[in-house]
């Protein structure tokens, strides 16, 4: 996992993030994302909420699967 950036407003972090993923039989799938941290007064992760695609991006990096869940996502979302 590679943070690209973190920034931090009080005691809210957030952080910018891409994780790779490697599977058997498929090229390596990078998987982007951000987590938000809210701390508590003590300094201890009060609490975590992460937000990705998971399957866009791992979709993405299957050849086969690629034009399907992209075709999808036009019809059904613009």
């Amino acid at each position: 996992m590679d943070i690209h950036s973190i920034a931090q407003e009080g005691s809210t972090i957030l952080m910018e993030w891409m994780m790779t993923m490697r599977f058997k039989k498929y090229p390596n799938t990078p998987v982007y994302g951000a987590t938000v941290l809210r701390l508590h007064e003590d300094g201890r992760i009060a609490s975590q909420r992460d937000y990705y695609d998971l399957w866009g991006d791992i979709f993405n990096g299957i050849p086969k699967f690629k034009p399907m869940y992209r075709n999808f996502m036009r019809k059904k979302f613009g």
